[in-house]
């Protein structure tokens, strides 16, 4: 048996309560604000989902590349739904030092790119079905989310403002370069690595865009990421209340005392006053384009309609 640093085995709960039989019938019972929380946040899916359903009048079976975005931890019996720029590569560092067997015991020592390695955590989708059933019921499943727009102005920031990410200047730049800019130079539509915000939303808005491919993980809706309506999850982290929902799902796994959530540089963060910024020079038209694209998750997360929009 492989133990921490800390002289504890964070591995393996072979014997132990799950963390879903804590959360369903607490060891010590007291019935908190957060326990309160989690349940409002879950009802909220399931009216939104039901009345979503209702208009819709279709339902869709889950393919497994619905579940890619699913990383399973066995031996705490927890399955996390990871959404880029909703602190995934925290959480992503933590499921490795869960899951390691020892291999990790600080998160913050597991370098961001690594965290991103595929083959550094396995997902639902290397299951069979059978087994994918057996982990949906029995395993607790979370997920955390942001408000909408200012997870988009985060995924804009990183992929289109930092020099280092060619591959997406290459892969979406030149495309949104090529599309959204009039007269745009050679050098522009070379390298894609000066796209503007303005651009970036054209480019989400323009009904072709869908129609040729998915829209990249970054800027996906989180209901099309995790699947809330198919798939139910009982907690739903915000990250808003990061810290808190990250320390009751650690509690609830057992190991609150062994492995703490890395804390944010909150200097860089994206804020929604940066936020209301970035869509001073949007158009009213197409701000009301890009709400209505990212609605669902605004309703089903519970997110006010931003005040400086001007919908048209």
């Amino acid at each position: 048996m492989r133990r921490t640093t800390f002289g504890v085995d964070i591995c393996c709960r072979k014997g132990s309560r799950t963390p879903l039989q804590e959360l369903q019938n607490p060891t010590q019972y007291q019935f908190s604000s957060t326990e309160l929380t989690h349940q409002i946040r879950r009802n909220r899916i399931a009216q939104t989902c039901q009345a979503n359903n209702a208009r819709s009048r279709k339902r869709r079976v889950l393919t497994s590349d619905d579940l890619k975005h699913l990383v399973v931890d066995e031996d705490h019996e927890m399955i996390y739904c990871y959404v880029p720029k909703v602190a995934c590569t925290n959480w992503k560092r933590v499921m490795m030092v869960l899951t390691g067997r020892g291999k990790y015991t600080d998160p913050m020592e597991i370098p961001a790119n690594e965290a991103h390695v595929s083959s550094n955590l396995k997902t639902l989708n290397q299951y069979s079905i059978p087994e994918i059933n057996h982990r949906l019921k029995n395993y607790l499943k979370f997920m955390f989310v942001r408000e909408p727009f200012e997870r988009l102005v985060s995924a804009y920031r990183n992929k289109f403002t930092r020099r280092y990410n060619t591959s997406f200047h290459k892969r979406y730049g030149t495309k949104i370069v090529r599309r959204q800019r009039k007269n745009a130079t050679q050098a522009a539509l070379l390298n894609g690595d000066n796209v503007k915000f303005e651009e970036f939303v054209g480019y989400l808005v323009d009904p072709h865009t869908q129609k040729e491919e998915p829209f990249n993980e970054h800027w996906e809706t989180v209901s099309s990421l995790c699947h809330p309506c198919h798939i139910h999850y009982n907690l739903i982290g915000k990250y808003e209340t990061l810290q808190e929902d990250a320390n009751y799902i650690l509690h609830l796994a057992g190991v609150r005392d062994y492995i703490k959530f890395p804390t944010y540089a909150k200097s860089t963060r994206t804020t929604d006053e940066m936020t209301a910024q970035f869509f001073q020079n949007i158009s009213a038209a197409f701000q009301t384009k890009l709400f209505n694209l990212y609605k669902l998750d605004f309703v089903m997360f519970n997110y006010s309609m931003p005040s400086y929009l001007k919908l048209a």
